[in-house]
């Protein structure tokens, strides 16, 4: 017979990430698949997706796809590029499908997400709305740098600026770190700019 599972420690998992969790979390809290099965047919759990879920006590997010995407893809996933931009609201591009920064050993399989191996260091990762997403100066940059339009990066970085997430001085530093076509968008960008 299993062990009883641990609904507090499931809690806790859940609690830092908006009520979601998946079945590996629910196992290491001693839910076999049987009684994860069980306890979402009797409603104290929804499945979101396979493999992913979420306590019924917590509200669903309007960045439930988010929560998906990062819980399917694995524990170092961060929300990036477009994706990032409309967490942060930056500009009026929908992306069609799901931005993720995943590491270079994370499998690749996983149709409606976008997935890049960029490198990220720590500083270029914060949390927002629940969410591991890169820093508004690293979403600018790696849009710039990916092929978003003149018109939209130009949109994110004013406002940005407006809104104080980011200053002329670190997107300055981030176009010279990165050259070529992202510093030539973001210098046009800042042209403009008084702040």
């Amino acid at each position: 017979m299993d062990p009883r599972p641990d609904h507090d420690q499931l809690y806790q998992i859940a609690e830092g990430q908006a009520g979601y969790f998946t079945a590996k979390q629910a196992r290491g809290a001693g839910f076999s698949a049987e009684r994860l099965t069980n306890t979402t047919k009797a409603g104290k759990f929804l499945r979101m997706a396979p493999g992913v879920y979420r306590l019924t006590r917590f509200p669903g997010s309007p960045f439930e796809d988010l929560f998906v995407a990062c819980l399917r893809v694995g524990p170092h996933a961060v929300i990036s590029h477009e994706s990032a931009l409309a967490v942060y609201q930056l500009t009026d591009v929908l992306p069609g499908e799901i931005h993720l920064i995943v590491p270079r050993t994370a499998s690749r399989r996983h149709p409606g997400l976008r997935l890049h191996t960029n490198r990220l260091r720590p500083e270029d990762i914060t949390m927002r709305e629940g969410l591991p997403v890169t820093t508004p100066v690293r979403t600018i940059a790696d849009v710039a740098a990916s092929g978003l339009s003149q018109d939209l990066v130009r949109q994110a970085v004013r406002e940005a600026i407006r809104r104080g997430l980011v200053n002329r001085g670190e997107l300055l530093a981030q176009a010279s770190r990165r050259g070529g076509r992202t510093a030539r968008l973001i210098e046009d960008a800042l042209g403009g700019e008084l702040i």
